[in-house]
């Protein structure tokens, strides 16, 4: 694991890949806001680091959202792009996360199935328990991994990749993320960042073959810290 003058902490690189423990408040693409994306600064540190002259290729491969932590994974090659982007499609990559939870949820451990719609104007989606136009199907799997003071730390695995879906299924059973005032939670985090943590990912090496399994540490901070 590497840390450069960016505060990159890049997690794997080859040829092909590299893979970033995000920040809370890094943007993965540039938005409206017009604050430098982490695309931009991967780009950089390529540039610096191999001397590359002209314009450095980078795929976005998935997004995490700006108060998200954990592991974001970018394509050097367009091969590793195109490649990276059907394992995705065809579901054989892995993502693991962690969400922290005031509220305990009434199983311990479920499959949630949802109808997801999203309304552009507020950035939110919201989960209907049938079918309703423009909705799409989410699913997702959570546990109780452990319980901490005053709160529940949740294993979460996706099936699918909506939009804010584990921010938004969480809520819709009565457990909104710490810190999600977006999803109802009661108050926001003073770094204004939210406690879903993108913790793990696993697939094959979309060019080496290679099985790739890497987890991302948590950020430094009391309530995380008891995570682990």
């Amino acid at each position: 694991m590497a840390s450069t003058k960016n505060n990159l902490e890049i997690l794997f690189e080859d040829n092909h890949l590299i893979v970033i423990n995000k920040q809370s408040g890094d943007i993965i693409q540039g938005d409206k806001t017009g604050d430098k994306p982490l695309s931009e600064i991967v780009k950089e540190y390529i540039k610096v680091k191999f001397n590359k002259p002209g314009n450095v290729f980078l795929g976005v491969v998935h997004r995490l959202d700006r108060p998200t932590t954990g592991v974001v994974v970018f394509a050097k090659t367009s091969k590793a792009l195109e490649r990276f982007n059907k394992m995705l499609r065809d579901k054989t990559v892995n993502k693991t996360y962690w969400a922290v939870v005031k509220n305990k949820p009434k199983k311990d451990s479920d499959t949630l199935i949802g109808f997801l719609k999203k309304n552009p104007k507020n950035n939110k989606s919201t989960s209907y328990s049938s079918e309703i136009e423009g909705s799409k199907k989410a699913i997702l799997h959570y546990k109780i991994l452990k319980p901490l003071t005053n709160y529940h730390l949740l294993e979460v695995d996706l099936e699918t990749g909506r939009h804010h879906q584990i921010r938004c299924q969480l809520a819709a059973i009565g457990s909104p993320i710490k810190g999600d005032l977006k999803y109802g939670f009661n108050r926001s985090n003073k770094d204004a960042s939210i406690h879903l943590h993108a913790r793990k990912i696993e697939f094959v090496h979309p060019v080496t073959k290679e099985n790739i399994s890497i987890i991302a540490p948590t950020p430094k901070e009391t309530i995380w810290d008891a995570c682990n």
